[in-house]
């Protein structure tokens, strides 16, 4: 339920693009071929065009190459599986992990702060997020700590209404910080098993606004042992490489733990999650998958990489 019901079949979904794109121009380039040199070229120019990164594209071509030369992989089925298999194991394989998608507090609540930049569908991503912890059974209390652009608690509040979860609010203008401490409140007071706080898009460049998501975290840490628990960036899968360089600065300067993919759906380059395995030590939590509130999904690396070279 929630996060991981049919799991495989929204990732699917959501990578139909990258998978029409990458995964069919690798099957039309790979299937019914013999290996040589110049193939092997193109796959790495193949990769590269699928943003999984020049650094993984390289390594993974080279390590192709070897096998090609010792060998032990001579037609193009089996460089397919060879780079399957190559891409699965660069993720290190975790028990359980759908099922501890989100960090879980040893008492609660759990404090989760969503951060990102403009237009990259953060509050829309906290929605999903809250859906889905309420659909696993968990209470949810929102808090709109995004006082600072013109509409946002009213559309966080919609959704609050809409997903019957509830909301802890401030006046347009409010000081982000003083939400989060009534909505710490409020969590601790009711029992809520998770305080899910939405906060202004900023640019890391921005000092005044990073500071005050110091201040924001600061007040949680006082309020709540522990919190923020969980700090999760929301970066645009259809932003390429900027997204990578996003999740690079924001990670060092919001002390970033985890990654909400969102707008998977909307790209041909669903290789940007390797790049950004490659390129940091945060992992990608979930998966935006489309534009209902149910449109999310834990990240697999063994499902991810299938549904990304599906016919």
């Amino acid at each position: 339920m929630g996060f991981f019901r049919n799991a495989f079949e929204a990732i699917k979904k959501g990578l139909a693009k990258t998978a029409e794109v990458v995964g069919a121009q690798f099957r039309s380039l790979l299937l019914g071929r013999t290996l040589s040199e110049e193939l092997i070229d193109e796959i790495e120019t193949r990769l590269i065009a699928a943003d999984v990164g020049v650094k993984a594209a390289r390594e993974l071509v080279e390590g192709l190459r070897k096998e090609f030369r010792s060998g032990t992989v001579s037609r193009g089925e089996d460089a397919l599986e060879y780079l399957k298999k190559s891409l699965k194991a660069r993720w290190p394989a975790v028990a359980d992990s759908g099922a501890r998608a989100i960090a879980v507090a040893p008492t609660k609540p759990t404090v989760v702060l969503v951060v990102g930049v403009n237009g990259v569908g953060k509050t829309t991503s906290v929605a999903k997020i809250a859906k889905s912890l309420k659909d696993e059974g968990r209470t949810v209390l929102l808090a709109a700590a995004d006082t600072f652009r013109a509409g946002a608690v009213a559309q966080l509040e919609e959704w609050s209404r809409r997903l019957g979860i509830d909301i802890v609010k401030g006046k347009a203008g409010a000081d982000p910080a003083a939400v989060a401490f009534d909505a710490a409140d409020a969590a601790l007071a009711r029992g809520s098993d998770v305080l899910l706080v939405d906060t202004a898009g900023r640019l890391h460049t921005q000092d005044n606004l990073m500071r005050e998501l110091t201040k924001i975290r600061n007040v949680l840490a006082k309020k709540i042992p522990g919190a923020p628990h969980e700090v999760l960036l929301v970066l645009d899968a259809t932003s390429g490489q900027n997204a990578v360089q996003q999740a690079r600065l924001f990670a060092a300067a919001a002390g970033v733990t985890g990654i909400f993919l969102a707008k998977l759906d909307g790209t041909a380059r669903g290789g940007i999650v390797v790049a950004i395995r490659e390129e940091l030590a945060v992992p990608v939590k979930l998966v935006g998958v489309g534009e209902r509130p149910e449109d999310v999904a834990p990240f697999d690396a063994d499902r991810f990489i299938e549904a990304m070279f599906s016919a």
